[in-house]
């Protein structure tokens, strides 16, 4: 056996060990000279543990060695476990009641000082983190955070396993198709001037699937959107893919519901409380101005616009008769707030794109608020009902267009959970949405687009909407939602080729179009097709949220910016001209 060969892992020395030898492989994660004696944290995936680097042991030549040691050497010790002697036990570390007392040293790899210190990444520029990425893989937090993600594909690929579905890998050089985010797409050298795309979803080949009579599908599938970024998105990411055939809307969600709780339990210990909550799409709309609602506090919307139609206010007045809304929530506790935080919450509101916010601060005697003197007290009274107001309270109104003052209130909801502290730590509230709208109109291209994707299936009793009134048509459609993270949505497919191509006429596309971009899916059609569903949950979403961290590059190995480049490999780059020339490719600069 090699002689640097570890028998021990550093954090799992403990007391069980005291008197035996151990040899002991890792990082130098921290180094204290106290003079006649060395300490050394020696850090390995498992944690860290002391060691102790006495000349009296060592000898001159082997504590020679010792002096050597810098910050992130790799090394290899042999030595005995020691009882730390009393008062010097370290509760902070799992192996702080033991100590190594080194007999041997052996310098297996030394290192440069590194830009930033291990143990504070946390505190450095990310884009020097980004740059050493390697680097800050080393720290616990991060490898707790890597390993966490690990659990929950293991869970995730336990349950599915459990419940006979497939692994099944579908193509990553793709044919590049309409509709969502803008494809990446990979030069033919075979086919010069021809493309492949990289995948957005397995979508259309997981519905080939079921055609092709596997019945149960999954993959932790890797996709790719090229698109702006933000703090929850990448341009590749993962997701875990589902299909199913044989089954309706509520077998799919009843199966993904035991699955995340199943996660849950197996990664988190978190015991969740089914049948999860059910909410229309419209519902989560009017009580939380959110397709993804965060329903681990209350504060909810209430639409007053029924109380205000004939107010000499004209603001109400006129919103009403022009099929607007006035809508408002109610901040408990909030009539203390300060002028200037009111003011605050005015501009944020404003710079939303709403054109103004109204407040009343109820107090005991009286109702304070600059409007307040413009309305009637039977109108003061109803909008205190309607809100569930009480002394004390702060009422929030704004009127307009029902889309804006939705998400407007239901942004300043969430500001003003967080702010107030009324969101519960450790806690995972699971809410699904459905009946999703089909379709929305998309002002910049003057047409309708698919809400979900173009191969969800409309409502049996919405079918007929698609020529008459597509903007009403509802969705066979559902998405899980976290803490108000949408987690992963899908729906139930569309079948049937005749109503795919109506479909597709809804969205505005000619049959050649269709037919040139999607063909062989509709001929797959022809030849027996299942009923069949489905959905995508966001993994990297999905450990953000178990992880509590606040974006998806924390728990992802090598992360992109939010410019969608590399920093450590310094990508994007230009590629050799022969390279292009082999592609048939001349660039304009």
């Amino acid at each position: 056996m090699t002689e640097w060969k570890r028998t021990h892992h550093c954090g799992d020395v403990s007391k069980e060990y005291v008197g035996q030898a151990i040899i002991l492989n890792g990082w130098v994660n921290r180094r204290r000279d106290l003079g006649q004696v060395i300490f050394v944290d020696l850090r390995d995936r498992s944690g860290l543990v002391q060691i102790v680097l006495d000349p009296e042991v060592l000898g001159p030549e082997q504590f020679a060695l010792a002096e050597r040691l810098r910050s992130e050497y790799v090394i290899s010790v042999q030595g005995t476990v020691l009882e730390r002697p009393e008062g010097q036990v370290n509760k902070k570390i799992a192996t702080g009641e033991v100590e190594v007392q080194v007999s041997k040293l052996i310098i297996l790899s030394e290192a440069k000082t590194p830009p930033f210190q291990i143990h504070q990444a946390a505190d450095v520029d990310e884009a020097l983190r980004l740059k050493y990425r390697y680097l800050h893989l080393r720290s616990k937090e991060l490898q707790d955070t890597i390993a966490l993600r690990h659990q929950t594909v293991d869970a995730v690929r336990s349950y599915l396993n459990g419940q006979g579905f497939l692994d099944i890998e579908t193509p990553l050089l793709i044919r590049s198709t309409p509709e969502g985010a803008r494809d990446y797409i990979v030069p033919s050298r075979v086919h010069p001037g021809e493309f492949y795309a990289l995948p957005q979803s397995p979508q259309l080949f997981k519905q080939l699937l079921m055609i092709a009579g596997f019945e149960r599908y999954y993959q932790i599938a890797r996709c790719f959107r090229d698109e702006d970024l933000r703090a929850d998105r990448q341009p590749e990411f993962t997701q875990i893919d589902v299909e199913m055939s044989f089954v309706d809307r509520e077998e799919v969600m009843n199966t993904m519901e035991a699955m995340i709780v199943h996660v849950l339990s197996e990664v988190k210990g978190v015991k969740v409380e089914t049948p999860i909550p059910r909410l229309s799409y419209q519902e989560a709309m009017d009580r939380f101005g959110s397709d993804k609602p965060d329903t681990r506090f209350g504060m909810e919307l209430c639409d007053v616009t029924a109380h205000l139609g004939g107010s000499e206010f004209r603001v109400f007045a006129d919103t009403a008769k022009t099929g607007g809304v006035v809508k408002g929530l109610n901040v408990r506790g909030g009539a203390d707030f300060t002028r200037r935080q009111i003011d605050q919450l005015s501009e944020q509101a404003v710079s939303m794109g709403a054109k103004g916010l109204m407040w009343f601060a109820l107090e005991a005697d009286k109702v304070r608020s600059p409007i307040a003197k413009f309305l009637s007290e039977e109108e003061l009274i109803a909008i205190q009902r309607e809100l569930a107001g009480e002394v004390g309270d702060l009422l929030l109104l704004m009127a307009g267009e029902y889309d804006l003052v939705s998400e407007v209130l239901g942004r300043l909801r969430l500001q003003l959970g967080k702010e107030l502290g009324l969101i519960g730590e450790n806690r995972y509230n699971l809410l699904w949405v459905v009946d999703w709208p089909l379709l929305v109109y998309d002002e910049d291209s003057e047409r309708f687009v698919a809400a979900h994707h173009p191969f969800t299936a409309p409502l049996d009793e919405d079918i007929d909407l698609l020529e008459s009134d597509p903007a009403r048509a509802r969705a066979k459609a559902y998405d899980l939602v976290l803490n108000g993270v949408e987690l992963g949505g899908g729906s139930i497919r569309i079948t049937d080729r005749n109503l795919q191509e109506r479909m597709f006429r809804a969205l505005g596309f000619t049959m050649e179009e269709a037919r040139a971009q999607f063909g062989y899916f509709l001929e797959a059609f022809e030849y027996g097709t299942p009923p069949h569903g489905g959905i995508a949950f966001g993994l990297d979403r999905l450990v953000m949220l178990l992880a509590n961290r606040n974006s998806i590059r924390d728990v992802i190995a090598f992360p992109k910016t939010v410019s969608a480049s590399d920093l450590m490999i310094e990508a994007p780059a230009q590629v050799s001209q022969q390279q292009l020339d082999e592609l048939k490719i001349n660039l304009r600069r």
